[in-house]
C-alpha cells in the first residue's frame, strides 16, 4: 500500500491507462503515443512534428488532460515575449513591495502550440525550464512544479512565418514524433464521429502526479546490461563519423537514448532494457539533434539515422 491508502501500481500499468485514454481521442496513432509517454516516463520533453491538421495538437491536450494536475498552454506567435511564457514581476503600491505573477509555465503539463512560430527570443524563455525546472525573473529561481513535462508542436521545417529552433533549444527536447496521416479505417471513424474534439471534451484523468513520480522512479531503476550500452555508444560513434553529418549524437544524446529505450521498456512491461527497446526509440531521440537538420531537413536526417542503425549490429545475447 502506498502512503495516501492507494495500492501501488506498476509503471506498465500507469502508461497503459495513459496510452490506451490517449488513443480514444487520437485514433490509429497508438505507436506515437507510446513514444510519447515514454518521453513523459523518461523524464525529458517532447515535439510532435508535421504538417497542421494531422492530430499534433489533440494528441497534446489528450495527455494534458489524461494525466492529473495543473496545465496550461502557450501559444506561438511573432509577438510572443519571454514574459508571456515565464511571468512578470509587477510593484504593488499598495505594500510597497514586488510581487511575481507566475507565467503559463508553472503547470504540470505545459503545451507549446506551434512553438516555431515563435521567435528564438520567445523560444529562449524554454530554455532553463525544461533543463532546470526552473526559470529565473528579475534574478530570482522560481521552481516549477514537479512533474514537469512540456509538449510543443511545431509545423514543417522552413513553413511560411515559422522561425528554425536553435540547436540548444531542439536539443531540449527528448525525442520529436512525427506524426503522420491516420490509416484509413481510423480517419472513416474519425468522419463518422468517433474521437477526436468531441471525445476530448469527455475526456479525464486516468493518472495523478504521484502516479507519474513513481513511475518515473521504476524507469530510473531500469537495468541496462553492459552489452546494450555498447550498443547505443555504436550507435552514437557511427553517427560522429558519418560523412553527411556536421556533427554527431552528443553525450547528452546518447544518455537521453538510454533514458527513453528504459522508459520504452518499462512500457512493455519489462524492468530491463533489450536492443529493440534502443531500436524503436533511436530515429525519435537522435535525429532532431544531429548537423544535418538545418541542411537538409528532420525528414531526410531521420531517413540517414535509420540507415546508420540499420548497419550497427545489435547484441544477440
Amino acid at each position: 500500500m502506498t502512503d495516501n491508502g492507494r495500492m501501488a501500481v506498476t509503471a506498465s500499468a500507469i502508461a497503459k491507462s495513459i496510452v490506451d485514454n490517449v488513443a480514444s481521442v487520437v485514433l490509429g496513432k497508438r505507436d506515437e503515443i507510446v513514444l510519447v509517454v515514454a518521453g513523459l516516463l523518461g523524464g525529458g520533453h517532447v515535439l510532435l512534428e508535421d504538417v497542421p491538421g494531422v492530430g499534433k495538437t489533440l494528441l497534446a491536450k489528450s495527455l494534458a488532460r489524461s494525466v492529473g494536475g495543473t496545465s496550461g498552454r502557450v501559444q506561438g506567435t511573432a509577438d510572443l515575449m519571454p514574459a508571456d511564457i515565464t511571468g512578470v514581476t509587477v510593484y504593488d503600491r499598495s505594500r510597497e513591495e514586488w510581487n511575481f505573477h507566475p507565467g503559463p509555465i508553472f503547470h504540470n503539463v505545459v503545451l507549446v502550440d506551434e512553438i516555431n512560430r515563435a521567435t528564438p527570443r520567445a523560444q529562449s524563455a524554454l530554455l532553463e525550464a525544461m533543463a532546470e525546472d526552473q526559470v529565473t525573473v528579475d534574478g530570482t529561481a522560481h521552481p516549477l512544479p514537479s512533474p514537469f513535462f512540456v509538449i510543443a508542436t511545431q509545423n514543417p521545417y522552413g513553413d511560411v512565418g515559422t522561425f528554425p529552433l536553435v540547436e540548444g533549444q531542439s536539443d531540449r527536447f527528448a525525442l520529436v514524433v512525427t506524426m503522420g496521416l491516420p490509416g484509413r479505417d481510423a480517419e472513416r471513424a474519425v468522419l463518422r464521429g468517433e474521437g477526436g474534439p468531441p471525445a476530448l471534451d469527455q475526456l479525464e484523468a486516468v493518472v495523478d502526479g504521484a502516479d507519474v513520480l513513481a513511475a518515473m522512479a521504476e524507469v530510473d531503476d531500469a537495468y541496462v546490461a553492459p552489452a546494450v550500452a555498447d550498443y547505443v555508444l555504436d550507435i552514437v560513434e557511427a553517427t560522429r563519423a558519418h560523412p553527411d553529418l556536421d556533427h554527431g549524437a552528443s553525450p547528452r544524446a546518447a544518455r537521453t537514448l538510454v533514458q527513453v529505450a528504459k522508459a520504452y521498456a518499462v512500457i512493455g512491461g519489462r524492468d530491463f532494457v533489450a536492443p529493440d527497446d534502443v531500436k524503436a526509440v533511436t530515429v525519435a531521440v537522435l535525429a532532431h539533434r544531429l548537423g544535418a537538420v538545418a541542411r537538409r531537413g528532420t525528414d531526410a536526417t531521420r531517413r540517414l539515422v535509420a540507415d546508420i542503425l540499420d548497419g550497427v549490429p545489435a547484441p544477440t545475447a
